[in-house]
C-alpha cells in the first residue's frame, strides 16, 4: 500500500460484477483467474484462484450516485465517506472483519460485501476517488488457498439488511460452529470492574453479587484486580495469574458462595500478556519479544510459539478449573497482532486460531453447561464465533452513544453468540433519567453493569429495577428479532426489532418512529431522549389501542385507550420513559 491513492496504481480492467459494481483481479501486477457463481437468497460469489502464497489484490469500484457512508467493524468514528487517501483498514482473526457496506442517503445499499475466509490478513484501502469520481476499495493479501471468496450482497433498502443477508452466509460456509450460548449469557451480567476497580475482596463482590442477582442478572464477572500484582493498572507483573489471597484467601469458595446465588462466574485474564516482574519471565520472555502496544509494562506472547501456547492454555485452564469457573473474559487478544508486522500475517491468524480452539475445549472439559468466554471489540468478527459467545463493546466508561454505537456494529458482523455492552457506569448524584440512560442505550444488547449497586440511590435503583424487567420482558424481540437500526453515519437515532407481530423501538433523538398497526399486535417505544413528547406515524388505521405510559422508573403517568388513525400521532412520554401500546386489546 505504497501508493497515497488508488489513482497512483497501475491501471486495470474492471469487468462489472453486480449491479453497478464493477470488479479487477490482480496477482503480482497480472490479472489474475476468478469465476462469479449464484448462491442462495440473491448472493454472488467472487471466487479468485491463484497458487497459495501469491500476493492478490482485488478492487471495487461502484459509483458514486447519493453515497453518504461505508462501514465496517472497525469504523468506529469513520463512518461518512473517505478519501481513498485516508480509508485504511487491515483485519486478521483477531482484529476487525473483511466485510463493509457502502449506503445512500435513504439507507440503501449500493456496494456490501464479506470474505468468507476471516483468517487471512487483509489490508484494504478504501474511499472517494478522486480522480474517477467512484468509491473504490482495494483489498490486498496473499493467497494461502486455491480459492479465496468475496460474497456480494445485492441491493438491500439497509444495511443491516444487507449484512443479515451475508452472515446467514458466513454461518453456514464457517469451518467451524458457534460456541453455544449458556442461558446465563442471555441475562443481565455485574462487572466488577467501573464499580470496584482493583479494591477487590471476597466480601465485597459477594455483597454486589448478591444485589445484582435480585435485579435478574445472571453472570458475575470478576475482573482485574484478583490477581496477584493487580493493584496498580500497569502489567508488568503479568504472566503467572496467581491469585491475591490477601484479598482472596479461598477464590474457589467464593466463587461457589456467589454460583450458590444464582450467578455464573467469570474471571477475567490477558493470557498473552507477560511482563518482566513476572516469576515465569525467566521461562517466558523470550517466548514474548515484542512490547503490547496497550497493555503497559507487558509484552506479548508469540502464539506462533508452541511453548507460548501451552502456557496460555495451562493459565486458562488452570484458572477456570481449578475455582469452579463458568468461563473466562479474555482480554487483550488483539495484542496479538503486533507480530503481523513480521510478514507473518496468516502465520499469526493461523496461530490464533489454533490457540483460541484449544482454550475453547480445555475449558469445555471444566464447565459442564458449557463455557461463557467474553470477547471484546475489535475481535468480536465473524471468525471468532466458535471461541466466544459474549461479544461486548469495546471501553466506552458513562458514554452512552458510543456504547450503543459499538453494540450495533458488534451485531452487525456477528454471527454467533450475543452482544454485550461495556458495562454501564452513570452519575451516582445525576437524575435517574440521565443515570438510567445508559441501559437505555443498550437495550438491543445485553446490558452490563458496573455501579456500586450497594451505594445506589433510592431513586437510581427504582428505575433500574423497572427497566432491567422491561428489558427481560422484551428480551425475545430485543435479541433474536430483526434489528433495523438505521444508518451507521447517524449513530443509530432510532433502533428497531421486530418478532412476529411485537415490535421494540428505542428513540435516542427526536425522530419520529413508524407504526404499522396492521403488522403490530403489540409495540413498545422507549423514549431515550431528555424530550417529554414521542411522535408516531401510523399507519393501519383507524384502530382502537391500549396505551400505557411510564415515567424513568417505571411509575404509570396515563394510561386508556383510544381510537389512531393514520397520521403522526404526538404522544407525551416522560423523558427516559416507556410507552407501552397493545392493538385492539
Amino acid at each position: 500500500m505504497s501508493a497515497v491513492t488508488t489513482a497512483e496504481r497501475p491501471p486495470a480492467r474492471m469487468t462489472p460484477l453486480v449491479d453497478d459494481v464493477t470488479v479487477a483481479v490482480l496477482a503480482a501486477g497480472t490479472p489474475a483467474g476468478y469465476r462469479t457463481r449464484p448462491l442462495p437468497g440473491g448472493l454472488l460469489a467472487l471466487d479468485v484462484t491463484a497458487p497459495a502464497g501469491t500476493a492478490l489484490e482485488i478492487r471495487l469500484a461502484v459509483p458514486l450516485g447519493d453515497a453518504v457512508g461505508y462501514w465496517h467493524p472497525g469504523s468506529d468514528w469513520q463512518r461518512t465517506l473517505p478519501a481513498d487517501w485516508a480509508g485504511r483498514q487491515a483485519t486478521c482473526l483477531v482484529r476487525g472483519a473483511p466485510i463493509g457496506c457502502l449506503y445512500t442517503s435513504s439507507g440503501a445499499t449500493t456496494l456490501a460485501f464479506a470474505a468468507e475466509d476471516p483468517v487471512a490478513g487483509t489490508a484494504a484501502v478504501f474511499g472517494v476517488s478522486e480522480k474517477s469520481k467512484r468509491f473504490v476499495v482495494h483489498l490486498e493479501l496473499t493467497a494461502s488457498a486455491a480459492t479465496y471468496t468475496l460474497v456480494f450482497a445485492p441491493s438491500a433498502p439497509s444495511p443491516a439488511a444487507a449484512l443479515r443477508a451475508l452472515r446467514r452466509h458466513l454461518a453456514r460456509v464457517a469451518r467451524a460452529t458457534a460456541l453455544p450460548v449458556p442461558a446465563a449469557g442471555r441475562r443481565p451480567a455485574y462487572s466488577t470492574w467501573y464499580a470496584l476497580g482493583q479494591d477487590l475482596s471476597a466480601a465485597a463482590v459477594e455483597r454486589e453479587a448478591r444485589l445484582a442477582a435480585e435485579l435478574g442478572c445472571g453472570t458475575l464477572i470478576l475482573d482485574d484486580g484478583w490477581q496477584r500484582g493487580g493493584r496498580e493498572r500497569g502489567y508488568a507483573w503479568a504472566g503467572d495469574w496467581a491469585v491475591d489471597t490477601a484479598k482472596f484467601p479461598d477464590l474457589a469458595g467464593h466463587v461457589a458462595a456467589v454460583r450458590a446465588m444464582g450467578l455464573a462466574y467469570l474471571a477475567w485474564v490477558a493470557p498473552l500478556l507477560v511482563g518482566p516482574d513476572s516469576p515465569v519471565w525467566p521461562e517466558l520472555g523470550r517466548r514474548a519479544p515484542l512490547p503490547s502496544p496497550t497493555a503497559p509494562g507487558a509484552h506479548v506472547l508469540d502464539p506462533r510459539d508452541p511453548v507460548a501456547r501451552a502456557h496460555v492454555v495451562a493459565v486458562c485452564a488452570r484458572l477456570a478449573g481449578d475455582h469452579g469457573l463458568d468461563g473466562l473474559k479474555l482480554d487483550f487478544l488483539d495484542d496479538a497482532a503486533v507480530y503481523l508486522a513480521d510478514g507473518g500475517d496468516d502465520d499469526v491468524s493461523a496461530a490464533m486460531e489454533l490457540l483460541l480452539g484449544e482454550i475453547r475445549d480445555a475449558l469445555a472439559r471444566t464447565c459442564p453447561d458449557g463455557p461463557l468466554v467474553e470477547l471484546r471489540q475489535p475481535y468480536t468478527g465473524y471468525g471468532m464465533a466458535p471461541y466466544g459467545n459474549l461479544l461486548r463493546a469495546n471501553d466506552s466508561p458513562a458514554d452512552a452513544v458510543a456504547n450503543r454505537v459499538r453494540t450495533v456494529d458488534a451485531g452487525l458482523a456477528a454471527v454467533g453468540g450475543v452482544v454485550h455492552s461495556d458495562m454501564l457506569m452513570w452519575d451516582p448524584d445525576g437524575a435517574p433519567e440521565s443515570a438510567v440512560r445508559q441501559l437505555l442505550a443498550v437495550l438491543h444488547a445485553v446490558p452490563q453493569l458496573s455501579c456500586r449497586l450497594s451505594e445506589l440511590r433510592p431513586d437510581h435503583r427504582e428505575a433500574l429495577a423497572f427497566w432491567l424487567a422491561q428489558w427481560t420482558r422484551l428480551r425475545p424481540v430485543l435479541l433474536d428479532g430483526e434489528l433495523e437500526p438505521g444508518r451507521p453515519d447517524e449513530l443509530f437515532p432510532l433502533v428497531r426489532a421486530t418478532a412476529g407481530d411485537a415490535a421494540v423501538s428505542v428513540v435516542h433523538a427526536e425522530r419520529i418512529v413508524p407504526l404499522d398497526l396492521r403488522r403490530t399486535r403489540a409495540a413498545d417505544v422507549v423514549n431515550a431522549t431528555a424530550a417529554g413528547t414521542l411522535l408516531l406515524l401510523v399507519t393501519g388505521g383507524p384502530v382502537e389501542v391500549a396505551e400505557v405510559a411510564h415515567d424513568a422508573c417505571g411509575r404509570v403517568v396515563r394510561s386508556g385507550r383510544r381510537t389512531w388513525a393514520d397520521g403522526p400521532v404526538a404522544v407525551g412520554v416522560p423523558p427516559s420513559g416507556l410507552l407501552s401500546l397493545r392493538v385492539g386489546g
